[in-house]
């Protein structure tokens, strides 16, 4: 598990920012309802992003990451994995006593590759998006990075916090990022710990190597000494590494949203 449940971004609050979020719900095509946090800026800046979970699923780390998102001018919406087993996530059913190892150990990737396409088609549909993102962390993070290989997701680009990468068919069957490099479409961030005991570097390496020889524009960051799931407001320690990356990730953002002008012509 990357996050406990009282876990939150290590990212500040923007004084005097006006922003929506609500937990609403969504259809896959397989017309399972599942549950979704969508946060609006009042500011938009053209860009979404999908938030894919750690293993327990949509939680309040995520529902304050995608206010922090929209904060930024960024508009996002974090998923729950869970609905076909485990029905609409609410602040009631999902808490410490939640049995979220049970949900996971039933997800599919041919399922939840569904939930994706439901998130970002939404996304893409709303006025003035211009750039739809995803981001993940852990089991996450592996589905972002993998999201960026699917053509009709059409994202702009995928930011993975220590998704495994490595050779091999991941929990539920999720593809691995490392063997279908050649098969993405948009550009990539990935972020590590340094100290990760999970993700050893030359795990790293292997999918950077993977990702340079497909030609797939990338940059992969490790921090030294940061373990697993540094992102996080408990881990004090770790508050340089969670800043930088947050400043990485919203460059990223940035960069890989068109102009409203580029888009227009």
């Amino acid at each position: 598990m990357c996050f406990d449940l009282d876990s939150r971004p290590p990212i500040p609050p923007l004084a005097g920012a006006a922003i929506d979020g609500e937990l609403t719900h969504l259809h896959a095509a397989d017309g399972t309802e599942f549950s979704v946090f969508h946060a609006v800026p009042t500011a938009p800046a053209g860009a979404a992003i999908v938030i894919l979970p750690d293993v327990r699923g949509l939680h309040p780390f995520y529902e304050e990451l995608a206010l922090r998102y929209a904060e930024a001018g960024v508009e996002a919406l974090s998923l729950d994995y869970f609905g076909r087993t485990a029905g609409l996530a609410n602040h009631d059913n999902r808490g410490d006593d939640f049995d979220y190892g049970t949900h996971v150990g039933q997800v599919e990737w041919s399922t939840v590759l569904q939930d994706i396409r439901a998130a970002a088609a939404m996304l893409h549909a709303r006025p003035g998006v211009r750039a739809v993102f995803a981001t993940g962390f852990c089991f996450g993070g592996r589905l972002a990075f993998i999201s960026g290989t699917q053509a009709d997701l059409d994202l702009s680009g995928v930011i993975g916090f220590y998704g495994w990468p490595a050779p091999g068919a991941g929990r539920g069957g999720v593809p691995s990022p490392t063997e279908h490099a050649r098969e993405f479409h948009c550009a990539v961030l990935g972020l590590f710990g340094g100290a990760d005991q999970g993700i050893p570097q030359d795990v790293v390496d292997d999918f950077d190597q993977a990702l340079a020889a497909a030609g797939i524009e990338h940059e992969l960051v490790s921090y030294p000494d940061a373990p697993h799931s540094f992102f996080d407001r408990k881990a004090a320690d770790f508050q340089d590494a969670s800043t930088d990356a947050w400043r990485r990730v919203l460059e990223f953002i940035r960069d890989h949203t068109p102009a409203e002008s580029a888009v227009a012509a």
